[in-house]
């Protein structure tokens, strides 16, 4: 991200806020400022009462401060986001521009007022989660293939519940996915990668289920196809699929612990999924696994070369029983 952030060039003033007013907002205004104390603030200016809605839906999240007040110089209310301690200037900015682009379009206040007390709620499970920071590389790239992963599920027809139930790499689980008497490892290669594959623990590869098998996808970074599509695009695509409300909060409060909240930073890169390859790893499989580790071994961490385990591929099927 760069150095230059929206609040350098605002002074702090003596009392009350100083703002500038965000040049990408269309409809309502929006504006960068800083209060009395120095801290960094984002104001959504609303028409209109909306005490009472707001008073009902404030949400208390650790190191921001939420506040609905009067703004002087209009005269209008203001949605007061105030970044008191805790997190990272950068990542704040980050954030408060996910609601800048989640209120690019909208000129209602009321609308508005709930668009941004709904992503304050998302700002608030990703802070409670054991990131709190943004993904790296690798990282975005292993949520998208367990994503991917997930999709497949459901296409093989397993209700919305049983994926979400499945889906167990946000639980800090030794394996990704977990259903039936099957777990599975995805692991995620970019294009560039071609020869190994990374195991980072002794337990990955270690199943207590009668079926393990790892599943890989290399990803190939192609923005200028209209079918690739970036780690935020996947999301709001799956979010947009789910119909039970009970799978919608699961898979949101999922996506939070695997460290993922909306944030332009995740609007690229853009993949396709170039290749998948499932692997049944079974006892002759080349790992390194907790049970037969020499004591005082702890937190191992190597890679397999893809073409020692090529005689270990399976169909796709063999995953899903059939």
């Amino acid at each position: 991200m760069s150095n230059i952030s929206p609040w350098d060039d605002i002074k702090t003033p003596k009392d009350d806020l100083s703002v500038r007013q965000i040049k990408e907002s269309k409809h309502l205004p929006l504006y960068w400022g800083k209060d009395s104390a120095g801290h960094c603030v984002f104001i959504v200016e609303l028409e209109g009462d909306h005490a009472e809605i707001f008073n009902k839906h404030s949400i208390s999240v650790h190191g921001i401060k939420t506040d609905l007040r009067l703004i002087n110089t209009t005269g209008n209310q203001g949605l007061v986001v105030v970044l008191e301690k805790h997190i990272d200037q950068d990542l704040f900015f980050s954030l408060c521009e996910t609601l800048v682009s989640a209120l690019s379009d909208v000129s209602d206040s009321a609308v508005g007022l709930s668009v941004a007390l709904s992503q304050i709620k998302r700002w608030k499970a990703f802070m409670a989660g054991k990131k709190g920071r943004v993904l790296s590389a690798e990282e975005i790239r292993g949520l998208f293939s367990e994503l991917k992963f997930f999709q497949s599920m459901q296409n093989e027809g397993f209700s919305e519940k049983e994926v979400c139930d499945s889906w167990q790499g946000p639980e800090a689980s030794h394996q990704d996915f977990i259903f039936s008497n099957t777990a599975v490892e995805i692991k995620s290669l970019s294009g560039r990668e071609r020869s190994t594959v990374r195991i980072s623990s002794e337990d990955q590869l270690e199943g207590v289920n009668d079926n393990l098998f790892l599943k890989i996808y290399r990803l190939i970074d192609m923005p200028d196809s209209d079918k690739a599509l970036s780690l935020n695009d996947l999301v709001k695509q799956m979010e947009g699929n789910l119909q039970e409300a009970d799978a919608i909060e699961s898979f949101s409060e999922k996506l939070a612990k695997a460290g993922y909240v909306e944030l332009r930073a995740y609007d690229t890169p853009k993949f396709l999924v170039a290749e998948e390859k499932p692997y049944c790893v079974e006892a002759a499989f080349p790992r390194l696994i907790r049970s037969e580790l020499p004591g005082g071994i702890l937190k191992v961490d190597y890679e397999i070369k893809l073409e020692t385990i090529e005689r270990f591929k399976c169909d796709n099927q063999e995953i899903w029983g059939k």
